[in-house]
């Protein structure tokens, strides 16, 4: 499983369900928008103090940006592992 995908996916999930537009979650918590996009799409590698301070922006416990979604258990079943 990438980490940086499923922190990507689960940002993004959470971003628009809270009504954020990557432009406006970027004005709300110092990020910019170029730092949001390359998260969302895997290619940021956020530290610990980001994901809280993602986090705390958006409401949510750090933790739920860690949770496995749809997509991750189904790469750990196609594969076979279990983590």
């Amino acid at each position: 499983m990438d980490m940086r995908k499923l922190v990507g996916r689960n940002f993004a999930r959470f971003r628009k369900a809270k009504g954020f537009t990557q432009e406006s979650f970027a004005e709300a918590s110092g990020f910019t928008q170029q730092y949001i996009s390359g998260l969302e799409t895997g290619r940021r590698n956020p530290t610990v103090v980001t994901l809280f301070e993602l986090a705390s922006t958006l409401g949510i416990s750090h933790v739920d940006l860690l949770v496995p979604d749809d997509e991750a258990r189904s790469e750990r079943a196609k594969s076979g592992k279990r983590k």
